[in-house]
Order: structure tokens, then C-alpha cells, then sequence
């Protein structure tokens, strides 16, 4: 088929009502659209067939995750560049068949249709999530949703995260000559333990403990006596395993538990980090009111977790289709300011709130140049779509967090007693002081 990249392109601009952000290659060679930048590359019109029959988001990430589509040169930069596309345009979840129900646009998408080649459309990519079974964040299909997601082998999460093991934003003092992944890592857990003002002694509940990389810190520098949690098999044995060579086992304490089940309250100090993006709007209250039982009076909650920016309508706000079939199954962000109040609404005081989605966006440069890296070896370890799943997704992050479209935040809450006294330092910031 002659110059299929113009037609496209053409196409493409009559079905968007603008001018093409970015290049294009065809799967027969041919090139249209702007020069000098990245090139989205259309290796095969599968991908318009999946496009047509999942229109937005979703059917663009099934042609990703098959290789049917791709990208030569800077990811981020073309992300950025069909942003408006991907996120404010078709954030209704609109997409080519619905634009063109408009009559005027009618022969464009007939166009398109014949372009795409014969119907119907391929198979979803084997990567995506099927058979969910139970109603949604139920602790059946919370912990199907967790396997999901981290039971994909250690090893590659070894490849991706680096030595750290840390799965949450790193803490950032420069990301200049020397700065590295893992010390930023470091003084993440180490600035959580001290806003939840550790010591000797202390009992720490790590809730979603991951791979045991803040329980081992809070033990080894703290001498914090930390129990932590996760519904990862394959985390709780590697987490077991750390411990066992740091010869901590007589501080540490990981399980496979549901956070509902936790009864061996009360606790000094709970961690949550990157752990309530799981726990579902509809459970959010009670996760909160469970913590705040589990602690004792004057006991600190430190709450990392990574918010979206509000809705018009919140009741109309849908889990990112992409993220949801490939990577985080059921998985929903909620503005700051509802976080917030929740902790509230469950009895705490909020003493400190501290945003740092910079952070987030110079930690998963980080990873993606990790993946990028050992390719070969991250596709030999999972798959191919595999793979691809995790770059997108990162980068993708990535630019989300650097458009303010998504931030992360650090929620300092007390149990305050009766008597008002929070134990926290007069001084906001100053978290290693004594009181």
C-alpha cells in the first residue's frame, strides 16, 4: 500500500481536528509528519484494528504491549507530545468511532477503516488481565490483583529498582554528578523513620512491606521491632530471605496478611508507603480507621501515597484503562485534599503534609534507564510484552508527574490522646527532635 504514513497522518488530523504532534512511519516505510524529533512507528495496521475496536487508551496499549506499535528516539519526548491526545483530549474515554459518529467526520473514519485491513481485531496481548473473579477490593481479588503485579519474578525486579529494592519515590537532594538511585532510596526510608520518630524498641507496623527494604532499615538503624505485611509470596520470601543474611530475625517479623487482619495491635509507629493506592476509594474509610485502632495513643501513621488532581465531577472519574488491564488491576488514586480528610474523618491529626512529585518523576527516569539497560535480559525473565508494559508505564509516569497531572505526598498523622499532646517537635521539618 503506497505512502500509507501520509494517509494516516491525514487521517489522523481530520479525525483529531489538528495538526499531528508527532512523526509517523508506516509499516511499509513511508514517513509523514514532523521532522527532527521522535518517530512513532506503526510496524503493523493490526494496530489500527485494535485502535477502531478498543477506541483511547486501551487500544493503544494492546498495540504497544503486541509490538505493533513503537518508538525510535526519545520516549519521553513523544509522550509528551501526544499528551494532549492521551490525556486531556480522551479523558472521557472517547475515542476514533465515537469523534466519528460526527457526520462531517464520517469519510475519514470509512478511510480509516479500510486502512486498518480486514476485521476483526487481534487477541489482547496475553499480558492483560482476565478472570477477575469477586466484586472490587475484596480480599480475593486484592490479593489476585497484588499477584498480578509483583509476582512476576524477583529477579526483574532486582533488574528494574536496582539494589535497593525500594518499589515507592525516592528522596531526592540533587540528581547531579553522584547522585545515585540508591542513595536517594535510603534517605527516603531514613526521612520516614524519622518523621515517625523511631527508636529502640519501638514496635513498626510495615503495611504493603514489599520486598522488607523499610523494615530492615528501621530495624538495623533504629532498633525498631517491625512487623511487616505484604500479600506477595514471592516479596515475603525475599523480604525473609534479606533478613535472615542481615541476621535480624529477631526484629523482624514479615507475614502474608491482609492489613484487615492484623489484630496484634497496639502499634508505636505504622509505614505505609505506596501501599493505598490498593485499597480502593470504597475501602479507604475503613483502612484508615483500622490503622488508627492499630496504633497506640500517640502513635504515628507516615501515609506515602500518590494522589491525582481532582475532577470536575468526581463522580465520574475511571481508573486509567492501560494502567488497570496491565499494571495496577484495580488500582485508584484519589486527590490530597480526600486523603486528608479521611484521615481525619477516622480520628487523626494531620500534623505535616509534604509533596514531592519531582521525586517521583527523577525516580522513574531512574528505573526506565535501569530497564533500558539489561532489555534483553528484563524480556528473557518475563516476556517481550512484559517489557514493553513496564517502559511505558514508567515513562508514562514519568511525564505525568512532571505535567502536575499526578502527584505523590507524605502524610505525618498522630493519634493524638486526650490531653492534646502529639509528641511531634515544635518545629515543622525538624523530625529526630526529641520532645
Amino acid at each position: 500500500m503506497a505512502d500509507a504514513a501520509s494517509r494516516l497522518a491525514t487521517l489522523a488530523e481530520e479525525l483529531l481536528g489538528g495538526p499531528l504532534q508527532v512523526r509517523l512511519r508506516a509499516w511499509d516505510g513511508s514517513e509523514a509528519g514532523p521532522v527532527g524529533g521522535p518517530v512513532l512507528v506503526v510496524r503493523d495496521r493490526r494496530a489500527l484494528r485494535r485502535m477502531i475496536w478498543k477506541p483511547g487508551e486501551l487500544g493503544l496499549a494492546r498495540a504497544w504491549v503486541a509490538g505493533e506499535l513503537d518508538v525510535e528516539g526519545d520516549l519521553y519526548a513523544l509522550l509528551d507530545g501526544i499528551s494532549g491526545l492521551l490525556w486531556e483530549r480522551d479523558g472521557d474515554g472517547r475515542g476514533l468511532l465515537e469523534v466519528a459518529r460526527d457526520p462531517r467526520l464520517r469519510a475519514a473514519a470509512a478511510a480509516l477503516l479500510k486502512l486498518a485491513g480486514p476485521l476483526p481485531p487481534p487477541r489482547p496481548p496475553a499480558e492483560e488481565v482476565r478472570g477477575r473473579s469477586g466484586g472490587r477490593h475484596t480480599r480475593r481479588r486484592d490479593k489476585q490483583a497484588i499477584s498480578h503485579h509483583y509476582d512476576v519474578g524477583n529477579d526483574f525486579y532486582e533488574l528494574v529498582l536496582g539494589p535497593s529494592m525500594v518499589y515507592s519515590c525516592a528522596y531526592w537532594a540533587a540528581d547531579g554528578p553522584g547522585a545515585t538511585l540508591e542513595g536517594a532510596q535510603r534517605d527516603k526510608l531514613d526521612l520516614v523513620a524519622r518523621k515517625l520518630n523511631l527508636r529502640e524498641g519501638d514496635r513498626l507496623l510495615d503495611v504493603g512491606c514489599g520486598w522488607g527494604s523499610m523494615a530492615l532499615h528501621a530495624a538495623r538503624e533504629y532498633g525498631a521491632r517491625v512487623v511487616g505485611i505484604t500479600l506477595s509470596r514471592e516479596q515475603a520470601a525475599y523480604a525473609r530471605k534479606r533478613i535472615a543474611e542481615e541476621g535480624l530475625t529477631d526484629l523482624v517479623e514479615i507475614r502474608v496478611q491482609d492489613y484487615r487482619d492484623v489484630t496484634d495491635g497496639p502499634y508505636d509507629a505504622i509505614s505505609s508507603i505506596g501501599m493505598a493506592e490498593h485499597v480502593g476509594a470504597v475501602r479507604y474509610r475503613e483502612y484508615a480507621d483500622i490503622l488508627y485502632g492499630l496504633l497506640k495513643p500517640g502513635g504515628r501513621l507516615l501515609n506515602h501515597q500518590i494522589s491525582r488532581r481532582p475532577e470536575p465531577d468526581e463522580e465520574a472519574y475511571a481508573i486509567d484503562p492501560f494502567i488497570d488491564a496491565y499494571v495496577f488491576p484495580d488500582g485508584e488514586l484519589a486527590p490530597m485534599g480526600r486523603t486528608l480528610g479521611t484521615l481525619e474523618d477516622a480520628g487523626f491529626e494531620v500534623r505535616d503534609v509534604e509533596a514531592i512529585r519531582e521525586h517521583y518523576a527523577l525516580t522513574l527516569r531512574h528505573w526506565v534507564a535501569n530497564l533500558e539497560r539489561e532489555w534483553d535480559r528484563a524480556v528473557r525473565l518475563t516476556s517481550p510484552g512484559r517489557a514493553r508494559i513496564w517502559r511505558l508505564y514508567m515513562a508514562a509516569s514519568a511525564v505525568s508527574f512532571e505535567r502536575n497531572r499526578i502527584g505523590v505526598n507524605q502524610f505525618l498523622a498522630v493519634k493524638t490522646p486526650v490531653s492534646g499532646r502529639s509528641g511531634t517537635a515544635l518545629r515543622p521539618r525538624v523530625w529526630n527532635e526529641k520532645v
